[in-house]
């Protein structure tokens, strides 16, 4: 790892001091998962296509998360890839309130394939399990109004519509999404959120028959015009791995079917493996709206010991946020990044790529944390989130419930 000044580019004035807030809020994201974890466990296709979307870092559009450019009638829209959740949606105008997005809002009216969907229909009723919240019957017509709020305070509000959407080439007819009249929260200036969990509504089970209940994705870094790609469909020779895929089945859970599990079962760390009693005890989420990994409290623990034990010949610098891991670097021009190797049941690994061992909170590199952090309690869901999961390329088999694993550069201008 060579050090050197960075800038984020023209689109998000005064990054470093937005930062602190961003991973104050995703630290909210993780609490409110656990807590929608609690309360829901508490209570044929024909020939398949594939389709390749350029997928990029929406730090200049003010936000951590990745963004892809998809097309609803005919309309360009930058949305949020999110796996952790399900209903895809844009911000509509009229507006009663609406955030700044860079494109225009998304206007029903000059779409001759809109409509509505009704309040007693089948896909008003998925509502509630896809979101946690019941659609509510509007009046003068009597549609479908939807209410989704997400961890750090963001929601958005609207009515549940039909029309067309564009993956690149392939268009997805009658498509449902929520047309947002009422959105507030950390979107940045995205159109709105692209819902790939699992559920009935989301855009993985509504192309089911078009691509097969495959998708896949390369996050790059957050450097400016690095580009990843998500892919929809199962084809591999699209992909550009430098390693074999190597695959875990998606652990069930019937009443939490809507997210991605997988069994953690080892780290090792510089070649070292990690003891711990919990491993391959508990299952693990991964989730592309999450940035920060999150570990039970005993694993990330060992972690964090062998982390300062191999790097305790460098100065510690102040805890930042979530980030309790942290070194000053400013006066070394090249540093030995470790090697984290995260191991899943059925021998699957992931090596967590150079870019997503560290997070810089300064760039002069005088405050340079490790980009994970620890639960808050042991009968937790850990959660493997986008920062760790850069440079490679994930790959959702619904059809075969299975997740797979390999390296792939897409980082690259």
């Amino acid at each position: 790892m060579k050090h050197q000044d960075y800038c984020y580019g023209g689109g998000v004035k005064d990054w470093n001091k937005l930062l602190p807030k961003r991973l104050i809020l995703d630290d909210l994201r993780v609490q409110s998962l656990q807590a929608r974890i609690k309360n829901m466990a508490s209570t044929q296709t024909r020939d398949v296509s594939d389709d390749r979307l350029p997928l990029t870092s929406g730090v200049e559009l003010g936000t951590l998360n990745y963004i892809v450019t998809v097309e609803i009638a005919g309309r360009k829209m930058t949305v949020i890839v999110d796996t952790g959740s399900d209903l895809t949606w844009v911000q509509c105008q009229p507006c009663k309130s609406c955030y700044s997005q860079k494109e225009p809002l998304f206007n029903p009216t000059a779409s001759p394939s809109y409509r509505t969907v009704p309040c007693n229909s089948s896909e008003c009723q998925s509502l509630a399990f896809a979101t946690g919240n019941t659609g509510i019957c509007g009046e003068n017509p009597p549609t479908c109004n939807y209410v989704v709020s997400y961890g750090d305070g963001s929601y958005t509000r609207g009515e549940l519509a039909h029309d067309q959407l564009n993956l690149g080439k392939t268009p997805v007819d009658n498509f449902i999404f929520g047309c947002g009249r009422n959105n507030n929260g950390l979107f940045g200036g995205t159109s709105g959120l692209l819902g790939l969990g699992r559920s009935s509504i989301s855009l993985v089970s509504q192309t089911k028959a078009i691509f097969g209940g495959f998708f896949s994705y390369c996050l790059p870094s957050t450097q400016s015009g690095a580009s990843g790609s998500l892919v929809l469909g199962g084809n591999s020779s699209v992909y550009n791995t430098s390693s074999p895929i190597s695959y875990t089945r998606m652990i069930p859970n019937p009443k939490l079917s809507t997210f991605y599990f997988l069994n953690l079962t080892g780290i090792s760390f510089v070649g070292v493996t990690l003891q711990d009693s919990s491993f391959g005890k508990s299952s693990m989420l991964i989730d592309s709206g999450t940035v920060i990994t999150r570990l039970p409290p005993t694993i990330y623990k060992a972690l964090k010991a062998e982390f300062l034990k191999q790097f305790s010949g460098f100065p510690i610098a102040p805890a930042f946020s979530i980030l309790d891991t942290c070194f000053n670097l400013s006066a070394y021009q090249e540093v030995d990044v470790p090697t984290i190797k995260l191991q899943f049941e059925g021998n699957a690994e992931m090596k967590v790529d150079i870019n997503g061992v560290f997070y810089f909170v300064k760039t002069d590199a005088s405050q340079v944390c490790l980009a994970l952090a620890s639960l808050s309690f042991e009968d937790e869901i850990g959660i493997i989130a986008n920062y760790q999961q850069r440079n490679q390329r994930i790959i959702y088999d619904t059809k075969g419930s299975k997740l797979g694993f390999a390296q792939e550069s897409c980082s690259f201008t």
